[in-house]
């Protein structure tokens, strides 16, 4: 990766995609998270996909998406630790495929900065009626939330484990207040967003030079009061708070949330992927085999790991009446992997699996960009999936040790039928 400062707080990514037959150009906003604003930054990417000031109606950009050869559009907002970004991506064939000889990098370039700089709007705002469209398709999506009672329970224990922390923001908003957010409040959050974001724009199989020009271009008539994206923040460790909420289902729903105390270094990341395939990221983890296969205390038990807030969860679906057994075997197979016996066999299993993912990366311009850019969004040395894979070949049974010894129970959270039957 090629990664140059085109201003303060404005990166140029450049990647190889000389394999691939298409192109992709993107450009990522990344702010601070902010819990008054929350809810109009979840309406924002919604509104700025639907057209911009150039293509002021979906049909007109879907004609035009369509004249590009098929290409995509994409507008999201992800969650990065305490930050949110903000993504406008197009991808499409490259410009030695067009039939007519097209400058296909000027047009995709154009439309990227056209959704992000040049929004439709009337009378200086965005569209209300948009606006209406796009909160009412919000709307329906968070009072759906509880359909999927996994997710549901996933997200009910974050609420707890990080309160009113930044990182706690939640990414898509709040039910109460989506009737609330007018034209005005999402026009104040989009200049935010211009103003104080880390925006990097990454180019993979395109004319950076043409895409260097449009960006020049795009960014001479903004404001930019730029500050540096918050520090990782993890969660101090605290007594285990067990929580139990009632409602009308059959499978009861468990999830564990475990803080490290500690953000993970860059030269910690190949650790800290073994540790969780051993514990319960892999068909060959602790979790899986003991607690699902061995005991079948549990429907499914994974673990996962965020860096960025030095955060682990363990999600499972149980019988209610398993719960408790569940959790206590959970805790159990945690302990062991921090004290016990690690088998060659497993360490290398889980192992091949990661390498095996980590080789996959290179396949698809999404997922190659996407590790480029979580490696510049944790901060520190930028490693290749290469690096990666080299890293994970030296990682021991002791480094795997010494980082789930980190890890402290915080917050258990049970959802669980109407009739409390795994007392």
């Amino acid at each position: 990766m090629k990664r140059a400062n085109l201003a303060p707080g404005v990166y140029l990514n450049t990647l190889d995609a000389e394999k691939f037959n298409r192109c992709r150009v993107t450009i990522r906003f990344q702010y601070p998270a902010r819990r008054e604003d929350a809810t109009a930054g979840a309406v924002l990417p919604l509104v700025l996909e639907r057209c911009c000031a150039d293509h002021p109606d979906m049909t007109l950009l879907s004609r035009l998406l369509e004249k590009l050869y098929g290409a995509d559009l994409t507008v999201d907002n992800t969650v990065n630790g305490a930050n949110r970004v903000l993504t406008v991506s197009v991808t499409g064939i490259k410009d030695r495929f067009a039939l007519q000889g097209e400058d296909l990098t000027t047009e995709y370039a154009d439309l990227v900065f056209g959704v992000a700089f040049r929004p439709y709007l009337v009378d200086g705002q965005f569209d209300a009626e948009g606006v209406a469209i796009e909160k009412g398709k919000l709307r329906q999506q968070l009072q759906a939330e509880v359909n999927d009672k996994r997710l549901y329970c996933v997200r009910q224990a974050r609420r707890k484990f990080f309160g009113d922390s930044p990182a706690g923001v939640e990414r898509d908003g709040y039910l109460a207040e989506v009737d609330a957010v007018t034209c005005e409040d999402l026009m104040a959050v989009y200049r935010r967003i211009l103003a104080e974001s880390t925006i990097d724009v990454t180019v993979m199989g395109a004319d950076e030079g043409k895409v260097a020009g449009l960006l020049s271009e795009s960014l001479a008539g903004v404001e930019r009061c730029w500050e540096d994206p918050q520090p990782a923040t993890f969660m101090p460790r605290q007594e285990a708070a067990h929580h139990v909420e009632n409602m009308d289902m059959v499978q009861a729903k468990l999830c564990l949330m475990f803080t490290a105390g500690q953000c993970t270094g860059a030269e910690e990341i190949a650790a800290c992927r073994l540790a969780m395939a051993l514990y319960g990221g892999s068909v060959t983890s602790r979790l899986f085999l003991n607690v699902r296969e061995k005991q079948s205390l549990c429907y499914y038990c994974a673990s996962s790991y965020t860096s960025v807030t030095g955060s682990m969860v363990v999600d499972s679906g149980v019988e209610p009446a398993n719960a408790k057994k569940a959790e206590a075997a959970i805790l159990h197979e945690l302990a062991e992997l921090c004290s016990g016996p690690i088998t060659d066999e497993e360490m290398e299993d889980c192992r091949r699996g990661i390498l095996s993912s980590l080789e996959s990366v290179e396949d698809s311009l999404s997922t190659l960009e996407g590790w480029y850019y979580s490696e510049i969004a944790r901060g520190g040395p930028v490693s290749t999936p290469a690096q990666a894979r080299a890293a994970l070949e030296q990682v021991t049974k002791e480094q795997v040790r010494e980082v789930l010894r980190r890890f402290t129970l915080s917050v258990s959270y049970l959802l669980t039928p109407e009739v409390d039957c795994h007392a």
